[in-house]
């Protein structure tokens, strides 16, 4: 029989597989520190702070090139073990989940982030003096492991929120400052993309360390997230966002499908950036535009009005993309589209409402809709009747924004569908003539600015409307200007009349 070998003992804590050198007594230190940091043993909050305090001490104490290159017998771990030590610095100086009665876990946060701020400028003070030093082009590494990292605790905490404090928001803003300098890069949008097209930018290293709490069940664990995730997806415009597409649609979607109304407005304006940041052709692949435009229309139930602005926007630089494959070949109606279906349900939410925020949010979108349609507008005009005649009739406050653009939408409406216009005109000029006599027997609730552009307006209207019906707004108007006494509505009509005279209505 052979004899038995003898066991090899376990490998201990620092070391390093087979076959590969052993770590330096920097690199052991640097990896006990990181066990320190990421420990979820109870009670280890006086452990966590000396091991701060024991990495401050290591950098200070430790030379350029025996940190960045691990003092030449372990050099091709080290940049590894300097991105360990950058990703458990982020993560402790993390903000807690959201919960009630945190203010005083908000002021432990702030502290942290203090402290970890101060730890990662010695980190990018020894990369900088490394670029001039004779460390060579080995520093780069280091930075490209822990440079992700380094700009997630930066942007987690330079941002006002309630886990951050004016100290912890100078720090992180000093810590961004200089690891663009390091890096370098003019910008935060050329850090994450590239400072240009053909160059590799570190928005997929960040999306990684992301990604992790961006799912389903983690994107709650930490509420700066959703907001790292959120602003750095501002930064990367075209034509670089198209390669990440399949890494930022998925967590933008699951913001905004959460019951909170910020949770929901933050996932649509990242969706809606990404709509206006990538081409037609990736959107409709796959039926992504499909996908986005289902999230988006199911939000139009809510009464949030903030919501339904932010979705209005969102789906109106939608549309072009949905109905880029739709062709009218001629010879049967036009199909419906997605806009009809989104304006369908606007018209049918704004006849019976009465909150002034939302009918104002309505108000706002609704032109925008009717130039998207133009002549298909006819399909829903006599709904539109009905809501232009109802909201003129009232009072919507000092700066009068929903009257105001009703008054647009009705311009826009006689411009597009004129041919019907006529068979309305009794009905339209005595809405847009009870509206400029209450408007300039109005004492003092709007101001003068705003009274007069709702009266200009509103000629603008007569003006069409009188070029619509061949010429009979001026016939009409004649008996009321002879009886009428008010200046500000014989004004009005007078210019209707001058506008209307010489006019040759053989075509419209």
């Amino acid at each position: 029989m052979e004899p038995e070998s003898p066991r090899e003992p376990p490998p201990q804590e620092g070391s390093c597989p087979p076959g590969e050198r052993p770590p330096s007594a920097l690199g052991q230190s640097l990896s006990q520190i990181v066990h320190r940091l990421t420990s979820q043993e109870p009670r280890r909050g006086k452990a966590r702070s000396a091991a701060l305090e024991d990495l401050s001490a290591l950098i200070e104490a430790t030379e350029c090139d025996e940190l960045l290159e691990g003092g030449g017998t372990w050099r091709r771990g080290m940049p590894e073990v300097l991105g360990q030590v950058a990703r458990a610095l982020e993560k402790y100086a993390a903000p807690p989940r959201e919960q009630e009665g945190r203010r005083r876990a908000d002021c432990e946060v702030a502290e942290k982030a203090a402290a970890v701020g101060l730890l990662f400028l010695k980190v990018l003070g020894r990369m900088e003096a490394a670029k001039s030093s004779l460390v060579g082009p080995t520093w780069t590494a280091g930075l490209r492991h822990s440079a992700a990292p380094i700009y997630v605790f930066a942007l987690t905490h330079s941002l006002e929120h309630p886990w951050t404090s004016p100290g912890s928001r100078e720090v992180a803003g000093e810590v961004l400052s200089v690891l663009l300098r390091v890096t370098p890069c003019a910008s935060v949008a050329g850090f994450l993309h590239g400072e240009h097209e053909d160059e590799k930018g570190r928005f997929t290293a960040v999306m990684e360390l992301l990604k992790r709490d961006l799912n389903k069940e983690s994107w709650k664990n930490n509420p700066a997230t959703k907001h790292v995730f959120s602003w750095s997806l501002q930064q990367v415009t075209r034509p670089w966002l198209s390669q990440h597409l399949e890494t930022v649609l998925p967590p933008s979607l699951l913001i905004s499908d959460d019951y909170q109304t910020e949770n929901k407005i933050l996932g649509v304006r990242c969706l809606h950036h990404i709509v206006l940041n990538v081409p037609a052709a990736d959107l409709l692949q796959y039926n992504r535009a499909q996908v986005v435009y289902h999230a988006l229309f199911n939000h139009l139930y809510t009464p949030e009005y903030n919501l339904i602005q932010a979705v209005l926007l969102c789906l109106l630089d939608l549309f072009p993309i949905l109905e880029k494959a739709l062709q009218w070949k001629g010879g049967a109606a036009r199909p419906t589209t997605h806009c009809d279906e989104v304006l369908q349900l606007i018209l049918t939410h704004m006849e019976p409402e009465h909150r002034l925020l939302l009918r104002r949010t309505y108000a706002r979108n609704l032109p925008a809709f009717v130039k998207r349609l133009g002549i298909l507008t006819v399909r829903h005009l006599k709904r539109l009747e009905r809501i232009i005649i109802g909201y003129l009739e009232v009072y919507d406050g000092p700066e009068e924004e929903a009257r105001l653009k009703i008054l647009e939408t009705l311009k826009l409406l006689m411009q597009y569908a004129w041919p019907r216009v006529p068979c309305r005109l009794v009905v339209l000029l005595k809405a847009l003539l009870k509206l400029i006599c209450d408007v300039a027997r109005d004492p003092n609730l709007t101001p003068e600015p705003v009274k007069s552009a709702l009266l200009e307006e509103a000629t603008e209207c007569l003006i069409l409307l009188n070029h619509c019906s061949q010429g009979q707004v001026k016939d009409l108007l004649v008996k009321i200007l002879q009886s009428c006494e008010d200046s500000k509505v014989v004004n009005c009509i007078r210019k209707v009349q001058q506008v209307s005279e010489g006019t040759s209505y053989n075509g419209t």
